[in-house]
């Protein structure tokens, strides 16, 4: 968890947007870390709770997820209507001719250019939900980060970082999918963002009955009519059998 009842005290100093595209040493300091822990999310799967929520979407009792994750475990458990407001770490574009790169060619041109640097892998302990690595700063200095094979230019991931804006787009078709919608489902998160807190006002406007499953407090429980403190993966699997859905 990022900010769950037990990883709440940790320190996290993510790069934030602006001093990602403004700074080519914050661009080093980034690339240096999440391309060594890319490895560990490439390797994830899709747990029981993943799989729940697509089976209740196939069975047509879930419209669509939107979901502040950026690992594409949704897809991959089989939901498809999935709205990834914060993007994916899967895709990569250049901020300055806006071309698109799968991460795993991105992963390549990094390995190609920093022998060895992949092969380190990470120290137990150090990979972070979001994928980002803890790497000693002194060991970063040499790291070349990867830049655009078209222009030359500096290479992002299609993530929204700290201080960054969801895409109006995006936004807009995730508040389509609330109004559309009989309830709220939350699943997971704190609601600490406001670009996930925002749809949970959202759907008080509109009188819609908003159920929280997650472990701990969150910034929407004012605004539920239901909480469970538990684990997603033994709650939801629970609500799919409850509803007579088969696998």
């Amino acid at each position: 968890d990022y900010r769950g009842p037990t990883t709440r005290h940790i320190a996290r100093n993510p790069v934030k947007h602006d001093e990602f595209v403004r700074s080519a040493a914050a661009r080093q300091r980034y690339w240096s870390r999440a391309s060594r822990g890319y490895a560990g999310v490439a390797r994830a799967r899709p747990n029981a709770a993943h799989r729940a929520l697509a089976q209740l979407e196939a069975a047509g009792l879930i419209a669509g997820t939107i979901t502040q994750n950026v690992d594409g475990l949704h897809q991959a458990a089989g939901s498809a209507s999935v709205i990834e407001i914060h993007g994916s770490l899967h895709r990569v574009h250049c901020l300055a001719c806006a071309e698109t790169y799968p991460r795993e060619q991105v992963q390549s041109t990094i390995a190609a250019a920093n022998p060895g640097w992949l092969d380190a892998g990470t120290a137990p302990g150090t990979l972070a939900p979001d994928g980002d690595a803890e790497i000693a700063p002194a060991a970063q200095v040499a790291f070349r980060p990867p830049i655009c094979a078209a222009c030359g230019g500096p290479l992002m991931p299609d993530v929204v970082f700290f201080g960054g804006c969801v895409p109006p787009a995006r936004a807009a078709a995730a508040r389509e999918l609330v109004a559309a919608a009989d309830g709220l489902l939350v699943v997971g998160s704190s609601l600490t963002v406001f670009s996930g807190y925002r749809f949970v006002r959202q759907a008080d406007r509109l009188n819609l009955p908003v159920a929280i499953v997650t472990l701990g407090h969150t910034r929407g429980h004012k605004h539920a009519s239901v909480t469970v403190d538990a684990p997603l993966g033994e709650v939801l699997p629970e609500v799919v059998q409850a509803l007579g859905v088969r696998p």
